[in-house]
């Protein structure tokens, strides 16, 4: 298997599986965790969950993965994050994260993300990472700045008949060619 599980001093990076419908489905139909997500309407049903697992269960190779942020010491699931829209072609790819409202705040996403970071850099030969964000998702730009992730443009969303400005940023992995 190409994508692997993680860890960091923390935390457990777990590759999403059929045994996450449940946590998946809590997330996703919280409010706090979909206020800037302007791609799906919260989760309703549990079915939901499951398409979002199969999705990120596609055979490999898969332009998309997603792990299931685990607290090591108490084994609680905290959030999600992965990737979307790989490009090998291009060697650039997409983030995404979300972390249940209860962990915000403690370092938890900075040190996932420290790990995908670097997955993405030695297994996936990417040079470039993306990130779209909500111009008013104010958590989320400082946690992709402190990545030195910076705005190389913008584009609307449109959701529920609104638009809604994001700024894209882009972390350049300077990998030597």
């Amino acid at each position: 298997m190409f994508y692997k599980n993680l860890e960091t001093d923390r935390l457990l990076l777990k590759n999403i599986d059929t045994g996450d419908r449940e946590f998946i489905y809590s997330q996703f139909s919280d409010e706090e965790v979909n206020k800037y997500l302007f791609d799906a309407e919260p989760l309703n049903d549990i079915n939901g969950a499951g398409e979002i697992i199969e999705f990120y269960l596609a055979p490999e190779p898969r332009l998309q993965h997603r792990w299931i942020i685990i607290n090591k010491k108490n084994g609680l699931k905290m959030g999600t994050c992965g990737f979307h829209c790989w490009s090998t072609k291009d060697s650039n790819v997409e983030i995404g994260y979300d972390l249940k409202k209860e962990f915000w705040g403690n370092g938890y996403m900075y040190e996932a993300l420290q790990a995908i970071i670097q997955f993405a850099k030695s297994s996936m030969n990417i040079k470039e990472i993306k990130a779209c964000i909500y111009t008013e998702n104010y958590q989320s730009i400082r946690l992709a700045e402190k990545f030195g992730f910076v705005a190389t443009g913008s584009k609307n969303e449109h959701f529920r008949g609104e638009e809604y400005l994001h700024t894209i940023y882009s972390l350049d992995l300077g990998q030597d060619e």
